[in-house]
């Protein structure tokens, strides 16, 4: 008797119908939580852990085993997951952290971006398995829903492994490139140097990346405004940090240096600007 009715809504909470739909969602998504597979990928040594560990304020990295010398020689490409659960105003988040161990680390680097590929279509094979099934109600989402991409900032550019990688998966995931370790580089000149070269080359070769949709029409200026420096800071400049320091008064995590406190960028919302460098 619901469907179609016109008028007012009557007051008796039993009540089913389209203009409930959306409480009903919003109460059972919230009490069931989200979940959320994030990949990292990239070369040792350009601070994804740390960056991860600074966006969740959390330490993802606890049980990680770290090889020495010899053992890096012989590493092939991995695939490892850390999962944790946060809770944030009563809204649980179940939060995977893919990283890949290995990428980009041996002297021939051929297709190293292959076992990469197979993982995140196997994620996606296994949850139209499950959908396809007949027990829907438990299951557990694994796909990966972005990758965060990590450039270097000691070269020119993009090298053939980046575009090699990125072009071999962008249309199976959102991928989100970054400039790691942005306070190498000078906070005006040299980075806008290095993004308008990664700029350049990312249309070059046709790489598809994660689009920041459009503002809706009626969004007020300051949020267009936000919208649109967002877009343009593609590919995000970021610095992480899980060290607290005193800065003017103030605990911040950052960098401490000879010359003065590099402000870490993680922690806050994704994504502001601040310090000449740009703040997820």
């Amino acid at each position: 008797g619901a469907v179609g009715t016109r008028g007012p809504l009557p007051d008796d909470k039993e009540y089913v119908g389209f203009a409930t739909l959306p409480n009903q969602v919003h109460r059972k998504s919230v009490k069931k939580g989200f979940d959320f597979t994030l990949m990292v990928a990239g070369e040792s040594g350009l601070g994804k852990s740390t960056l991860v560990n600074s966006l969740f304020l959390t330490d993802m990295y606890r049980d990680r085993k770290l090889l020495n010398a010899e053992e890096r020689i012989t590493q092939t490409v991995e695939i490892t997951k850390h999962v944790v659960d946060i809770e944030e105003k009563g809204v649980k988040l179940r939060l995977t952290i893919v990283d890949t161990p290995g990428f980009g680390d041996a002297v021939n680097n051929t297709e190293c971006w292959k076992p990469v590929a197979d993982y995140i279509d196997q994620q996606f094979e296994q949850y139209f398995r499950d959908e396809s099934g007949l027990n829907r109600k438990n299951i557990q989402d694994n796909r990966v829903h972005c990758c965060i991409y990590f450039i270097s900032p000691f070269g020119h550019g993009l090298r053939p492994l980046d575009v090699e990688f990125m072009r071999a998966l962008h249309q199976r995931v959102n991928i989100v490139p970054v400039l790691a370790k942005a306070d190498t580089l000078t906070p005006g000149a040299e980075v806008e140097r290095m993004k308008n070269k990664i700029r350049e080359e990312i249309d070059h070769y046709g790489i598809r990346i994660y689009q920041f949709p459009e503002c809706d029409s009626d969004e007020d200026e300051e949020f267009k405004l936000q919208d649109q420096a967002l877009k343009e800071s593609i590919p995000f400049a970021v610095i992480g940090s899980n060290t607290v320091v005193e800065a003017k008064g103030r605990r911040v995590r950052g960098r401490l240096y000879p010359w003065g406190i590099v402000e870490g960028n993680a922690g806050l919302p994704l994504w502001g600007q601040g310090h000449g460098w740009d703040r997820p």
